[in-house]
């Protein structure tokens, strides 16, 4: 069966004694791995469907993920540094059995019940006896994004998603034994989801560095040249750092850009030293639903490339509002079509944009517009709601607005996102006080932290006497004053 632990199973079977990932602390082969994850598995009470992860990144993390996934369980991962209330929101909304995390973030999940993955209780374990029990169609991860009703959206990614999304990586990739894959990405993210299973899950193996490299770009490097990391999977903004330095380590033969624009600016001394990959895709369908090649081709006139064709196993449509294909050159809405279609969102949330056609096809509506080149290749425009990218990540200012009103001080606001000089997104504040002369700023700022992560939080906030409003009582929001950045990184 396509599931993800049977795929680990046959790299198990196949390079047992293969390195398979490592942090700074320890490393494991694939049949260590295997034999971790057993063992925690065996520890788990009951038999839970849905599992919280809130961990440190390490060894310990990728095993425990393994085990739930084992299990016919799914994941749902979340970092640790996420505001508490937003933790809580996602665990209490998807139900989960027990929270996978370490005893330093009880305090933070007080109310839930909590599971410590103790590596040395565990060691002398035999839990070889622990069968599978995930199929193919069982939930494999819920990762939350940002959504226009004004709380996160969970999407609901099945095994068996994810296993086609390891064939399409596979087919344009190649990665195998001998392969080293970053693994630098925040949990709650998808490019996570690429860098542990399409590496681990195609014989490579997952190199994990210290917190303090993630920080510094030199540290960085230093730990890829030092463990012959060959592939990086990141946003645009990680290349660009890269792209500042003298020369890049010559382990490197794969950088993979995704999950925001990317520039030839940000890769144009990259270029001549490693392949280089743009790439798209929503959540919604499972990493990434198309590859552009940027090696060997001119940038767009502003700078940018295409996002390219459709991955093995999905394929991709522009269509107009009544559903019908647009001509090549014209603008249409990007519509994902394949096995890559995720199963929708978690709870009472609207599902308009998944679709069901008659023959039993699912279609996923992204929100996005793209043009079609004569040559098959997708030109992204931009989204047809209010969606923005910052630093990478999908946030609606809707969610962002309904926590600022939400704040005791706040007598109305309003969240609008600009572009900086570059075409990057940023998101403005505007804020009328309930009270004029005890207003703080800051302290709005402080309770918004309550619930939104440092990237949803607002770059500028302005303070209002009133809001301008149309004829028909709503925002003006084109009577706003405008905070211009440079844009600058």
């Amino acid at each position: 069966m396509e599931t993800i632990y049977n795929y680990l199973k046959q790299q198990v079977e196949l390079h047992p004694d293969a390195l398979a990932v490592f942090d700074e602390h320890r490393s494991l082969t694939f049949n260590e791995l295997d034999k971790m994850a057993s063992q925690i598995a065996a520890n788990f009470p009951g038999e839970p469907k849905r599992i919280g992860v809130v961990m440190n990144h390490g060894v310990e993390m990728i095993a425990s993920l393994f085990a739930i996934l084992k299990i016919g369980a799914a994941y749902v991962p979340v970092e640790p540094s996420f505001p508490t209330d937003r933790i809580r929101f996602m665990m209490n909304e998807c139900n989960v059995d027990f929270v996978l995390t370490e005893p330093e973030y009880a305090k933070k999940l007080k109310g839930f019940s909590l599971q410590y993955v103790n590596t040395t209780e565990i060691a002398g374990q035999d839990a070889e006896n622990i069968p599978s029990t995930a199929k193919p169609d069982d939930l494999a991860y819920i990762l939350y994004t940002s959504g226009s009703t004004g709380t996160p959206k969970g999407v609901m990614v099945e095994n068996r998603n994810v296993c086609n999304y390891v064939k399409a990586f596979r087919n344009e990739f190649h990665p195998a034994p001998g392969d080293v894959m970053l693994q630098y990405s925040v949990c709650s993210f998808d490019i996570f989801v690429e860098e542990v299973f399409a590496s681990l899950l195609s014989g490579a193996a997952l190199a994990i560095p210290p917190e303090e490299a993630k920080n510094d770009i030199r540290l960085l490097m230093k730990f890829v040249e030092e463990n012959h990391v060959t592939i990086i999977s990141g946003f645009p903004y990680l290349l660009l750092e890269m792209n500042k330095l003298k020369a890049i380590p010559k382990s490197l033969r794969l950088l993979i850009s995704g999950g925001d624009v990317v520039r030839e600016s940000y890769i144009d001394k990259l270029l001549p030293q490693v392949e280089v990959y743009n790439t798209y895709g929503p959540s919604e369908t499972t990493v990434c639903a198309s590859y552009f090649r940027c090696n060997g081709t001119q940038a767009l006139p502003d700078g940018t490339y295409p996002i390219g064709k459709a991955v093995k196993g999905v394929s991709i449509k522009l269509l107009d509002e009544q559903m019908n294909p647009v001509l090549v050159g014209k603008i249409g809405e990007i519509c994902i079509f394949g096995n890559g279609v995720s199963h929708g969102y978690v709870g009472k949330r609207e599902n308009e944009a998944f679709v069901t056609l008659p023959d039993g096809q699912r279609m996923y509506r992204s929100g996005d517009l793209a043009i079609m080149q004569p040559d098959g290749n997708l030109l992204f425009l931009h989204r047809k709601d209010t969606q923005v990218m910052i630093l990478g990540r999908r946030v609606e200012p809707a969610e962002v607005q309904n926590i600022l009103c939400e704040c005791h001080d706040v007598e109305k606001g309003a969240v609008y996102a600009n572009t900086d000089e570059q075409g990057l997104s940023y998101l403005t504040a505007y804020v009328v006080p309930k009270n004029k002369k005890r207003f703080s700023m800051s302290a709005v700022k402080k309770a918004m932290t309550k619930f939104l992560p440092p990237y949803m939080i607002p770059e500028f906030f302005v303070r209002m006497e009133a809001m301008p409003v149309t004829p028909n009582g709503k925002v003006n929001g084109e009577a706003l004053p405008i905070v211009m950045k440079s844009g600058s990184l």
